[in-house]
């Protein structure tokens, strides 16, 4: 028998390419062979560190002819209460790539195509798993026949004794936060990290400064060189003056850091977030609770259902005030029964580990028939 061949072809920004690593590492440890199509930009990023459907979601949703839509209040107040699957959920909760007064948009076409493409698919992967989604999966398994829930993707790596694929990320990793975080109390820790697109003005990072020297606990605080815009530099560079001696002896910067092992960091006690889908999957696997910044995307989704759903989560408002940022308390027992559920999850005859086997049979009975 031939042995069974896949493709992998993530969309091309860091928050796609790395689950997309991670599920190819775990089909290629069942003896899959894997091609993973990458960008020639993404690409010399990489070796440089190592060296449908019309009545589809989207085509339903509101669209703005008016501007003023959204800023005076309507994305709060108009409520969608006919997705199947979901609690009512205000529009400003939905994906900002619909909140758009162009029809022509990019992000707004892109993702109503690739909505109507699903329909053509074989079979779904999902980087979740059941008891997280329950209602919306049970809702798409109705509409699709072949779903494989497989997350968190992290959890069913570290089962199988993977090695860590950190080292494929876009961004340059500092290592060195993870001895700092050692020398840390349990729990004691706040780790700060918007991912690899959010950007900040001035004055907002400003505010996250103070409210984290406010805060009085020790923290680690992942600035990107491009997180402020015009980006004269990262780390220490870019933080106001005078929060560097107020946070003496409890501060650690880092241009990045392998967040999935700081995550899971015994000393990690709260995350600061913008929400991306990674962020909210690894923080629930690691049970630990969140202060959610949406900024743009699904991040929205993911906030509204960290916050209410979950009970994991806290957010903050769009204009961050360093009072909230100091003040938000943890949700620490939510935290660590969803830790206990993804856990559970990726063990053996778990939902996830079994999807994962599942998916598995189906490669290999192509091959099989070729």
């Amino acid at each position: 028998m031939a042995r069974p061949h896949a493709v992998v072809v993530p969309y091309p920004g860091s928050g796609n390419i790395n689950p997309a690593l991670q599920l190819a590492k775990l089909l290629h440890g069942h003896g899959i062979y894997i091609t993973f199509v990458n960008t020639e930009h993404n690409h010399r990023r990489i070796v440089a560190i190592l060296k449908r459907k019309k009545n589809s979601l989207l085509s339903k949703l509101f669209r703005y002819d008016n501007e003023s839509l959204l800023t005076n209040g309507h994305l709060d107040t108009t409520i969608i209460d006919w997705i199947p699957g979901m609690p009512p959920i205000s529009l400003g909760d939905i994906s900002s790539f619909v909140r758009t007064t162009d029809a022509d948009e990019f992000g707004l076409r892109f993702n109503e195509d690739e909505a109507n493409n699903c329909t053509m698919a074989g079979a779904l992967v999902l980087n979740t798993f059941d008891g997280l989604e329950a209602d919306v999966l049970a809702a798409l398994r109705a509409e699709y026949p072949r779903i494989f829930t497989v997350g968190p993707l992290g959890n069913l790596l570290l089962n199988a004794a993977a090695d860590d694929v950190a080292g494929l990320s876009l961004w340059k990793q500092d290592t060195e936060c993870l001895a700092w975080l050692d020398a840390q109390e349990m729990g004691a820790v706040v780790y700060v990290n918007f991912g690899s697109l959010t950007v900040l003005t001035p004055q907002q990072l400003a505010e996250f400064a103070w409210g984290l020297a406010a805060t009085g606990r020790p923290f680690l605080w992942v600035i990107r060189e491009n997180l402020v815009v015009p980006g004269d530099g990262g780390g220490d560079a870019l933080l106001p003056t005078g929060f560097a001696a107020a946070t003496e002896g409890r501060r650690c910067v880092a241009t990045w850091c392998p967040q999935d092992r700081v995550l899971r960091h015994r000393a990690v006690g709260c995350f600061v977030t913008h929400s991306g889908w990674n962020s909210t999957c690894e923080g629930v696997a690691a049970g630990v609770p969140m202060v959610c910044w949406p900024v743009f995307a699904d991040q929205y989704t993911n906030c509204k259902y960290a916050c209410e759903a979950w009970g994991v989560g806290v957010r903050l408002d769009a204009e961050v005030r360093r009072e909230q940022v100091a003040g938000a308390e943890e949700m620490r027992r939510a935290a660590a029964r969803w830790k206990a559920q993804a856990e559970a999850a990726a063990r053996r005859g778990g939902s996830s580990y079994e999807n994962l086997q599942s998916m598995v049979e189906v490669i290999n009975s192509f091959s099989s028939k070729a």
